[in-house]
């Protein structure tokens, strides 16, 4: 009878705990099929339950909606809502797949309130939230063909995968709106996107007045976002993807720097985009931006042809109207309203035959808006289009973007105590002090210059001897002298250094070493402390008598680096200060003898451990990995952080040294190029660099640009992780290490390429992303191949897929070492070559 009982209870309690279930549903699923529906009280986990697809109700309010959010984070934050303008009165609502394949959302009625609506009938259907918080509707048998996704269909929340189209033929993109109010889903006020005309630029509209915009994209930033100035790009992540879709356009992405983190941008019911952050540790949402933050970031505030600077306060002149312009109306001016903005004080005087304005430049501007973007022809400046256009109001060239003009007014622009940029606003030529006083002051300084040159040809002439005298005499300046000074150069100004190089110039001061104190410091020039030798000469140690050691590149007379490229490397080291740049000591120049004095590197080349069996083992995965970004970090500084954008041209493992801690440092400058920062690429009829380490434009038509550098550094990379030469395959069936790495890699084997040395499973998975990052460098066309600010992003950061890379197809004759007219064959031993090559 106990027994009895006892089952009769257990019996009773699954009764109630059945029926309990049944009343208030309670169960999740991780996808929607056509056997399972999604009703009020159940829910969608995405696998890694980071999102949560399910039905809510705001606050204060009855209505249901159906949204996702952030999983077990409270205060819920809704990131997407599918019926935001039909919202369910009642409990009884259903999330299911239709007939038709679609996802729908039905009353307790069974009529259709929301619907992904795809135009053709599907079969087979289901969606999944994934852990990006993407809600996707695919065919369960192949779940890649993707038929809808609430990605390409937002709200007022843009998440990290998230792609916003940028297509100048369809005009603004308005992809998210906010809500109606703080707690009401239904479409508000205000939406956020992209005007993609001229550089495309994040918008901010309310209606269809403008309330906000970021400035310009240049490629790395948005130029009116100052915050961006001060911090890399690689912490914001933003990215616009190249290249173009079949269609034309483009899509911003973002990709955070820690790919765990949870972030989000919203644009609020009130107008206000809002990036935010989730700390794990305090368990609260961080807000990292807001725009508009301050009163000068609201659209126009101050009217066209005006300056709002935020240092200082409205009513004492936070608005200015830029010089040469006046308030269209001083009285509502006065009184602290500046809606009515500037006009010019003196009228333009421009037509077809008669073009007198002038320009004044001002700096640290936020761009004005409407700007376009005009491209340039190989002989004329930004300033040449602006002047033939006399609807033109400005200019600016912008790194990144090209010439810009404006024609319309000049609108919404504000000034930046750090960051922004120059623009040039066309002004009447008497505004700048007219042009008879211009003519005057060009006779006044040409008839001062013309005095100055007589009297010094006069001056040298009288006193050439002792000039001589002067220039020589670190002939046979004692040693001993320096020696008690401590001290064994000396001292000379630009003006010496130009006299005895030639036509150098804008040169820095320089230690000039005397020949007797380089001398003896190497042991006149022993071959026990000879380091290496090249085409260029020798390479010595030296130790003078503080302790200080310096490596002396002596120049041979045989060498087929001549003046030219001496002058280049003291042009260029000189100038440049990077951790991953060999520092200049000083140079030598007496007689016929030219040498430059660098830091010592004890570990010598990186070619010295990569390629030497017996030392390549000491090179471990984390110094390999840090060689390879120091190496990329000193390219980056070459190329776009340094005051001259300098092109290497000849970047390979001979010339990266090592120091006593191993790190990188870039090292001989005798065959770079400075380029003006508006110069994309450049043509050259002398083809200089060792074959392995050219690309294919350079080394076949003598086209070279940062993206040449890109190549070599591609090639070096692979290098670094498989421990072998680029030219040990020549003759081999792939023709060079490029080919090989191809092959194994479309093969699935990529971990075949990777020394055997590394094998650590983390080092592993780096060094697979390095040899990705390698093969889209040496992609054969200059299109494809990324900038290095991309290939550090793409190092440095947590980025999952990365750009397929294109078949090479031209590294069997770059590194087959045939004979072409006009040049020397490769050598095995990566001397470098000074060709001539006529095209």
């Amino acid at each position: 009878m106990t027994g009895f009982n006892n089952n009769l209870t257990l019996g009773t309690a699954l009764l109630i705990l059945f029926q309990l279930c049944s009343i208030v549903s309670c169960t999740t699923s991780t996808s929607i099929t056509r056997n399972h529906t999604i009703r009020d009280g159940d829910s969608l986990i995405s696998e890694g339950e980071v999102f949560e697809l399910g039905f809510f109700s705001p606050k204060d309010s009855t209505s249901r909606y159906v949204g996702i959010w952030y999983k077990n984070i409270e205060p819920r934050a809704i990131v997407w809502v599918a019926n935001r303008e039909k919202p369910l009165s009642d409990h009884n609502g259903a999330l299911k797949i239709a007939d038709d394949g679609n996802l729908v959302l039905v009353d307790g009625e069974n009529n259709t309130v929301w619907s992904t609506n795809v135009p053709p009938k599907l079969n087979n259907t289901v969606a999944v939230l994934l852990e990006t918080g993407d809600l996707v509707l695919s065919s369960d048998s192949d779940r890649d063909s993707r038929y809808w996704e609430s990605f390409n269909n937002p709200t007022d929340t843009f998440l990290p995968g998230m792609r916003v189209r940028v297509d100048p033929s369809s005009g603004e993109n308005r992809a998210f709106t906010s809500w109606r109010s703080e707690y009401d889903p239904s479409p508000g006020r205000y939406s956020l996107g992209i005007d993609p005309m001229g550089a495309p630029e994040i918008m901010i509209w309310e209606g269809e007045a403008r309330k906000w915009r970021s400035g310009p994209w240049d490629s790395v930033i948005f130029t009116g976002i100052p915050d961006m100035f001060r911090v890399t790009n690689y912490i914001y992540g933003f990215k616009l993807s190249s290249p173009p879709e079949r269609d034309g356009s483009v899509y911003f992405t973002y990709v955070p720097s820690n790919i765990s983190d949870l972030l989000r941008f919203k644009i609020r019911f009130d107008g206000v985009v809002e990036q935010f952050r989730w700390n794990k540790d305090s368990r609260n949402w961080t807000l990292l931006q807001l725009k508009p933050s301050t009163e000068c970031e609201k659209y126009n505030r101050c009217g066209n042809y005006s300056v709002c600077d935020e240092r200082k306060e409205f009513d004492s002149g936070k608005c200015s109207c830029i010089d040469g312009f006046e308030p269209v109306n001083q009285n509502q001016w006065d009184d602290g309203d500046f809606s009515s903005g500037c006009r010019r004080r003196v009228p333009l005087n421009c037509s077809q035959t008669l073009r007198e304005d002038e320009f004044m430049e001002h700096r640290g501007i936020k761009l004005p808006g409407f700007g376009s973007v005009v491209p340039l022809s190989n002989s004329e400046t930004c300033k040449d289009v602006c002047v033939r256009d006399c609807s033109c109001n400005a200019y600016s060239f912008v790194r990144g973007i090209g010439c810009m003009i404006w024609t319309r007014d000049l609108m919404d622009m504000e000034h930046f105590e750090h960051g922004g940029q120059s623009i040039n606003i066309r002004l009447a030529e008497s505004e700048l002090g007219g042009k008879e006083n211009s003519k005057l002051w060009i006779i006044i300084l040409i008839v001062i210059g013309a005095f100055l040159l007589v009297l010094c040809i006069w001056i040298l002439w009288k006193f050439k001897k002792r000039v001589k005298a002067i220039l020589w005499r670190k002939k046979d300046f004692p040693f001993s002298e320096m020696e008690e000074k401590n001290d064994y150069s000396v001292k000379s100004s630009s003006s010496t250094i130009q006299v005895l190089v030639g036509d150098l110039v804008d040169t820095p001061d320089l230690p000039l070493f005397s020949f007797n104190s380089v001398a003896s410091a190497t042991g006149d020039f022993a071959e026990e402390n000879k380091l290496g030798q090249g085409g260029f000469g020798t390479v010595f140690k030296g130790n003078f008598s503080g302790g200080r050691e310096i490596a002396v590149k002596r120049l041979s007379g045989k060498s087929k680096q001549g003046l030219e490229e001496f002058k280049n490397e003291i042009l260029l080291i000189a100038k440049l200060q990077h951790r991953n740049l060999v520092r200049l000591v000083g140079c030598c120049i007496e007689n016929n003898e030219k040498m430059l004095l660098y830091e010592y590197m004890p570990n010598k080349s990186l070619d010295r451990f990569l390629f030497d069996e017996s030392k390549r083992e000491s090179l471990n995965w984390k110094k390999r990995w840090e060689i390879i970004g120091g190496i990329a970090r000193g390219l980056l500084y070459l190329h776009r952080d340094s005051r001259l954008k300098i092109i290497h041209r000849d970047l390979k493992a001979s010339n990266i040294l090592l120091d006593t801690e191993m790190n990188p440092k870039i090292s001989d400058f005798g065959m770079a190029r400075i380029f003006n920062y508006r110069q994309d690429q450049a043509n050259t009829i002398r083809v200089v660099g060792t074959y392995g380490y050219m690309a294919p434009e350079y080394a076949m038509e003598g086209m070279f640009s940062e993206k040449s550098d890109v190549y070599s550094f591609g090639v070096l990379i692979l290098e670094i992780v498989t421990g072998s030469k680029n030219v040990n395959f020549r003759g081999s069936e792939h023709g060079s290490l490029i080919g090989y790495a191809w092959n194994l890699w479309s093969q699935g084997k990529t971990k075949e390429l990777i020394d055997p040395t590394v094998t650590e499973i983390r080092d592993i998975n780096e060094a697979i992303k390095c040899i990705h990052v390698g093969m889209l460098c040496t992609q054969d066309s200059v299109i494809y191949r990324p900038n290095m600010g991309s290939v550090l992003l793409m190092l440095e950061s947590r980025m999952s897929h990365l750009p397929r890379p294109r078949q090479p197809t031209f590294h069997s004759f770059l590194n087959s070492g045939e004979i072409v007219e006009g040049q020397d064959v490769a050598t095995v031993n990566d001397i470098t070559l000074t060709t001539v090559v006529g095209r």
